[in-house]
Parts: structure tokens; sequence; C-alpha cells
């Protein structure tokens, strides 16, 4: 009994109840109650699309990344414009990264970030996550770009994960 009373997901239902809060016209009792309403039953609806919980083990570590992940977006923007309104040619690249993370979580959220800045997509995620096939804009050397996203997104997501 006290099992389905419990939070399955408390990162999950944190994120609902503030969510639902900046959403509601002001803090009041009936926005609390239906904040708590939420952040237990979504999480409750939702338990078989969560089969292996995410291993967050670092989870301080994922303000950093976030950060990163913004000011990165804010700067291939920036590149992308220049490429666009430049005369050159853009160089198109589709890329087989090999993963080192593990975690199915882990691994969307990598993808998601790749897809997240301009002027790369993320675009198959191989049978056995091993390898990550990303499309780039403009990519002068393959080694490059693969260097840029294990030092930028990967190795920091194997911090929070593992």
């Amino acid at each position: 009994m006290l099992d389905r009373l419990r939070f399955p997901q408390p990162w999950l239902s944190l994120t609902l109840f503030v969510t639902w809060q900046f959403l509601s016209d002001g803090i009041s009792g009936g926005s609390l109650v239906l904040g708590l309403i939420l952040a237990w039953g979504i999480p409750q609806m939702t338990r078989s699309f969560w089969p292996d919980p995410p291993a967050f083990i670092k989870a301080w570590r994922a303000p950093a990344f976030v950060l990163r992940v913004l000011w990165d977006i804010v700067v291939a923007s920036v590149e992308v414009a220049k490429l666009i309104l430049s005369p050159g040619q853009p160089r198109p690249a589709f890329i087989c990264y090999p993963l080192e993370l593990e975690h199915p979580l882990a691994i969307s959220i990598l993808a998601s970030t790749i897809s997240l800045t301009p002027g790369t997509v993320s675009a198959d995620v191989s049978d056995d996550n091993k390898l990550l096939l990303i499309h780039a804009l403009d990519a002068e050397n393959d080694q490059e770009v693969i260097d840029a996203i294990r030092n930028r997104y990967e190795k920091p997501l194997l911090e929070m994960f593992q």
C-alpha cells in the first residue's frame, strides 16, 4: 500500500511541481494542492515508461552542464548565421560518433543536446547503443566534431551518470 503512495520519480515530481507553480496564477493553497496531485499522479501514470530509473549519481553537475549547453547554443547560432550569410559553401557531413555512455537516458540527453545546438542534428542511434549518427552542417574534419562533442557534452554526462 505504501509503495503506491511514494513518488516513483522524485526529480520528475519536483520538476512538475515547480513548473505547475510557475504556470499557475500565483501561489495559493489550491495551486499547491493541485501541484502535489500532479507531481504524484503523472509519474504514477507513466511508471511503465520508466523501466530503468535514471541514475543521476552526481546531479549537482547538471546546472553547469545546462549553462554550457545554453552558451553553446548562442555561440553556434552566431556561427550558423555567419555561415549562411557568407559566400562560401558549407561542408555538410554525416559522422558516426562512438558512444561511451551506456545509460539510455544519458544517450537520449546527449542526442537531444546535439540536436538543440544549431548546425548539428542527431539522426540515429545504433541498435546496440554504441554509435550515434550525427549530421553536421559544416564539418571540416570528422574527428574535430567527435572531439568537441566528447569533451563538451559526453564527458560531463559520463560524470553525472556513472
